[in-house]
């Protein structure tokens, strides 16, 4: 699988532990990013990634950070971009499965090399699934592309919200 990866300073350690490990399983790694420093910002260096994962360019896509949080709320913001922060295997496969994520963020500071490398595993090895998952697929892209709501309170119909 051809695979993006980005670093900001705080991410760097695990960012080399897992491609290695990328490497050896047969993956193709492209990297993403300049080299960081301390005051790097995430939001620059995750774009290039986001975006390339967007084109299709590369197949999926996974940055390194302090705690993936805040690359994973910049790399929301593109289009086509469905990133998560994960910090479990069941969390990697689930998001893969229903949510087609397709940017995983990873925080060095929350979970450590050999729980990364599993992490990885599942998010790759996991395929997305259709059914009732490819309804909320496409609810997910219809945000992406319609105006923002009038921000009137929801109503309850049959037990669900409506506008």
């Amino acid at each position: 699988m051809k695979i993006g990866i980005a670093a900001d300073h705080a991410g760097q350690h695990l960012k080399g532990v897992v491609v290695e490990h990328l490497k050896a399983s047969g993956h193709t790694i492209v990297p993403f990013g300049p080299e960081t420093t301390p005051d790097d910002d995430y939001p620059l260096i995750v774009r290039p990634l986001a975006d390339a994962v967007a084109r299709g360019d590369v197949e999926r896509g996974i940055f390194f950070c302090g705690s993936g949080i805040g690359p994973a709320a910049a790399a929301n913001k593109i289009a086509g971009v469905r990133a998560a922060v994960v910090e479990n295997e069941w969390s990697a496969r689930d998001g893969v499965e229903h949510v087609d994520v397709n940017l995983l963020t990873l925080g060095e500071r929350v979970i450590g090399e050999s729980l990364a490398m599993s992490i990885v595993d599942a998010f790759l090895g996991a395929e997305v699934q259709g059914g009732r998952h490819e309804r909320r697929r496409n609810q997910i892209r219809e945000l992406e592309s319609s105006p923002r709501p009038d921000h009137r309170e929801p109503k309850l119909i049959e037990g669900r919200r409506t506008k």
